[in-house]
């Protein structure tokens, strides 16, 4: 049986090895078959069939049928679906509580004495990083967010706002209620109505990039109307001298930009 290649990858979605994908397909064409038979379809090495429909089994793909030669039957795809749904819920579940519960350990304690006692050890010159992918740029920035204690500084793109609105929306105004001042500049035209927790005006500097409390700052290296997501890249850096030249050059222009209403 021949499996177009790009269909056995989509499988794997689903958590299975290539192996796994191989008998289980066989299988599904079949209904109902024994080991060897679904060795020779698949084109799997015999020797690692009975181990790998046994995972199959445990997994809730496929039932083991008692008696002689031992058969196997396939489980319904829609009920397979929901099987591996379960699963993946109940691991995780089963994460998050592990993650939780560190918190209450001396664990936490014992890392963050760690971690401080490495960064006074750190060269300042050390404190960057580059990041690839819109997601990882997202995750830093949230760190950066939630840190805040005096401003945070946007300078995006119409759709650039949408997005930070739908990921930060409630960050962002947890933080304004902390007392964090939070500037936007916008380039291009805002046709929605924007948060009461943040001031925003219509940019014209040709830039993405995001700065709190004066001393760290994210930029991004492409226009964000050129690139999608996957490409993103950004730098980070945490030094005071070189982000406070970059807010002292928004505030700027900040005093002659339009007001969003």
């Amino acid at each position: 049986m021949i499996i177009d290649k790009v269909f056995l990858s989509k499988l794997k979605d689903f958590g299975l090895n290539s192996y796994e994908c191989k008998l289980w397909t066989a299988l599904l064409s079949r209904g109902i078959s024994t080991a060897g038979e679904l060795s020779e379809i698949a084109n799997v090495p015999r020797s690692r069939s009975y181990d790998v429909l046994e995972s199959l089994e445990k997994k809730g793909f496929i039932i083991m049928k008692l008696g002689k030669p031992i058969k196997y039957i396939a489980v319904e795809p829609d009920e397979v679906i929901e099987r591996v749904k379960k699963t993946i819920e109940k691991q995780a579940d089963e994460n998050i509580n592990l993650v939780e519960n560190i918190k209450s350990t001396n664990l936490l304690n014992e890392l963050n004495t760690l971690y401080s006692d490495g960064i006074d050890k750190i060269d300042p010159m050390e404190f960057s990083g580059s990041f690839r992918t819109r997601e990882n740029i997202y995750s830093h920035m949230e760190s950066m967010i939630k840190n805040g204690t005096k401003s945070i500084i946007m300078n995006i793109s119409e759709t650039g706002l949408k997005r930070k609105l739908r990921s930060f929306s409630r960050l962002l105004e947890k933080a304004s209620k902390k007392g964090v001042k939070i500037k936007v500049g916008v380039r291009g035209k805002i046709n929605f109505n924007v948060p009461k927790h943040m001031e925003v005006r219509k940019s014209n500097i040709n830039a993405r990039f995001c700065i709190v409390d004066g001393k760290e700052i994210l930029f991004m290296l492409s226009d964000d109307k050129e690139i999608n997501a996957n490409n993103d890249a950004g730098v980070w850096v945490n030094t005071e001298f070189f982000t406070s030249a970059i807010q002292n050059f928004f505030e700027n222009e900040w005093k002659i930009m339009e007001k969003v209403q």
